[in-house]
């Protein structure tokens, strides 16, 4: 259902997802491969912290087309045209990602980002109609925009480490704007988390993209693994990588993310409960990202040493997603699975053990640790079945 107010009858009548916006998610399957690209190229803590900060880059632009398309038609010519620009601006930003910190792509990377946010709120005040955001919104959306376009601008001009600080206090300036509600001189907050959505729309999003990174996780396996042939160890390696995408589906779609529609729609605040859900969605895409890479990795080297850098990313991305999947569990049921955590602690205990392991030997304790999260799952629900209960809190 979507919140009481002028325009809910709108929103809440178109519930499903346009098919540009179908089009639009595919689209970010390049992205994703690209991230997995890079981290495979150069495992460093100055390059995977680079990243983090593309790669929360290329979420901020879905996560704000995500809510626009839940609050304009796409069905509409003009919001169509604005979501394939958009879609535009995310492959060239996707093209320049591997040489984005360090060359001059960066300034491509940049320049595209500040320019399709900035665009899409300037196209909304003139082409999005009466049942959009009312103007002053997309005004304050629009200043924190431009906020954020001073530091990714001055990092083109910068190189290594002050390119790379400039654009994390971009991104903490654009995450900032969101988390507070685009607070603005003498206008004050946006009141987002107030206004009507379409909870079928936003969950659907939401699934969208995180299948996309499933399907991009059993891609990179696909084609690591094929100049190989059907070599024994590569192929236990693939089979284990397979096995492990596979729990992480059933991980997020059991219970919780089966149910997400209904608790955001039973919600007293269903946009702040929304907003909470698509951050869940974040942390889950991050760690099912950081699996692909690890899964690379013990297909090319199934039997081979172990590192702190190979343990990290092949424990690591499974532990973002418990992380992802626990917040997705309080959106839905206000409390977090024990297994989780769990899972969580006993992963990072396993870790210096890991380093006298080979790859597929790591990679097959992941294995069993998340077949017994799941397992736990269904026993736990089958003995004391949860109803729903998002959390409580304020529009503002």
């Amino acid at each position: 259902m979507a919140s009481s107010g002028g325009s809910a009858t709108t929103v809440g009548s178109r519930q499903h997802v346009g098919f540009v916006e179908l089009f639009f998610d595919v689209a970010f399957v390049f992205a994703f491969t690209r991230f997995s690209e890079r981290l495979v190229e150069d495992f460093t803590l100055l390059n995977s912290w680079t990243t983090l900060v593309l790669m929360l880059a290329m979420w901020w632009l879905w996560y704000r087309m995500v809510w626009t398309t839940n609050r304009y038609d796409p069905d509409r010519p003009a919001i169509q045209l604005m979501v394939i620009l958009t879609m535009l601006g995310s492959l060239l930003m996707s093209a320049a990602v591997p040489a984005a910190a360090l060359t001059e792509s960066g300034a491509v990377f940049a320049g595209v980002y500040v320019a399709v946010q900035a665009l899409r709120q300037l196209w909304l005040l003139l082409l999005g109609g009466k049942n959009g955001y009312p103007p002053l919104v997309n005004i304050r959306i629009l200043f924190w925009t431009a906020m954020s376009a001073v530091p990714w601008i001055a990092g083109t001009f910068a190189r290594d480490g002050p390119r790379l600080a400039l654009w994390t206090g971009a991104i903490i300036i654009d995450y900032g704007g969101g988390l507070l509600d685009f607070p603005t001189p003498r206008l004050g907050r946006a009141g987002l988390r107030g206004q009507p959505i379409s909870e079928e729309h936003l969950t659907e999003r939401c699934r969208q993209l995180l299948i996309i990174a499933l399907g991009e996780a059993v891609l990179a396996s696909g084609v690591q693994f094929s100049p190989y042939g059907f070599q024994r160890d590569r192929t236990a390696a693939l089979l284990v990588s397979f096995f492990i995408t596979v729990l992480l589906w059933q991980l997020y779609y059991y219970r919780a993310g089966a149910l997400l529609r209904a608790a955001i729609g039973s919600a007293s605040a269903p946009a702040r409960v929304g907003e909470l859900a698509a951050y869940a969605h974040l942390v889950m895409v991050i760690g099912v990202s950081l699996s692909a890479v690890g899964d690379t990795l013990i297909i090319a080297h199934p039997t081979g040493h172990s590192t702190w850098a190979s343990v990290t990313v092949i424990f690591g991305g499974p532990v973002l997603f418990l992380i992802g999947r626990s917040m997705l569990d309080y959106v839905a049921f206000s409390r977090v699975s024990w297994s989780r955590p769990i899972g969580v602690l006993l992963l990072a205990a396993l870790a210096p053990a890991a380093l006298r392991l080979p790859p597929i030997v790591v990679a097959m304790i992941v294995a069993v640790v998340l077949a017994a999260i799941a397992l736990s799952n269904v026993f736990a629900w089958r003995l004391v079945p949860r109803a729903l209960a998002p959390p409580h809190t304020p529009a503002r």
